[in-house]
C-alpha cells in the first residue's frame, strides 16, 4: 500500500501514527504541498479534492479522508484496536475524535490557513480558490484555547481521551496539540491534566512517525 503524504501537514501525520501503532509499514509517497504538487493533473487523478493523505491499495483503489483510511487499516489489522473493541468503546472513540476534529483541528486550520503567506488565495483546502479572512484566524486561535480547557476537564481522571485505552481520538488530539504549538498556542499553566496526557502520548514511539 502507498500513502500519499506530506511531512509538514497534520492530516497525513494522523495516518502515519495510526499505522505505526499497528506496526504497519506503508510506502510513503511525498507530495510537495508547498510547490502546489497537489494541484497538478497527475495528482488530481488520484484525488480530485487535491489534498493528502490518500491511501492507494494494491488493486489501485484510492481512499482519502483520515478516518476512512484509518478504518480500513483497523479492519485489515484489528490489533491493537484503535477504534475500541465494544460498540460503546467504538462510539466513544468516534465521538471524541469528531469533537477534536470539529472543535480543535478545524479551528486550528482557520488560524493557520487565514494567516500563512503561502496560502493566499487558498484559505480552504482543495482546488477552489478562497481568500484569507484574518478575523477567522483570530477566532480560530480563541476556539483552540477554549477547546484545550475542555480537554483538560475531560482528562481529569483519565489516562486517555475516549476511555481506558489509546485510540484514534488521542492521535487526533496529539496532532492538534503539536499543530497548535507551531502557531505558539500552548496549554495554560493550569491545564495540568492535559499536559500529563500530552507527555504520555507524545512519548509513544508512534508519535515520531
Amino acid at each position: 500500500m502507498k500513502l500519499y503524504d506530506c511531512r509538514t501537514a497534520p492530516s497525513p501525520r494522523r495516518v502515519r501514527i495510526f499505522a505505526a501503532e499497528k506496526g504497519m509499514d506503508l510506502d510513503l509517497v511525498p507530495v510537495d504541498l508547498g510547490s502546489g504538487e497537489q494541484f497538478r493533473a497527475d495528482f488530481r487523478k488520484i484525488n480530485p479534492d487535491c489534498v493528502v493523505p490518500v491511501l492507494e491499495l494494491d488493486d489501485g483503489t484510492h481512499l482519502s479522508e483520515v478516518v476512512a483510511i484509518c478504518y480500513y487499516l483497523e479492519e485489515i489489522r484489528p490489533d491493537p484496536a484503535l477504534f475500541g473493541r465494544t460498540a460503546a468503546e467504538r462510539a466513544a472513540a468516534l465521538m471524541w475524535n469528531a469533537k477534536v476534529e470539529q472543535q480543535g483541528l478545524w479551528a486550528m486550520a482557520d488560524a493557520f490557513r487565514n494567516t500563512a503567506k503561502g496560502l493566499k488565495g487558498h484559505a480552504l483546502p482543495g482546488p477552489d480558490k478562497y481568500e484569507q479572512i484574518p478575523e477567522l484566524a483570530e477566532r480560530g486561535k480563541d476556539r483552540v484555547t477554549a477547546f484545550f480547557g475542555k480537554l483538560n476537564d475531560r482528562l481529569g481522571n483519565r489516562e486517555f481521551l475516549a476511555g481506558d485505552t489509546y485510540t484514534i481520538a488521542d492521535i487526533t488530539a496529539l496532532v492538534l496539540a503539536d499543530f497548535a504549538a507551531r502557531l505558539k498556542i500552548g496549554f495554560a499553566d493550569s491545564e495540568s491534566n492535559l499536559q500529563r496526557w500530552y507527555d504520555n502520548v507524545s512519548a509513544r514511539p508512534s508519535a515520531a512517525a
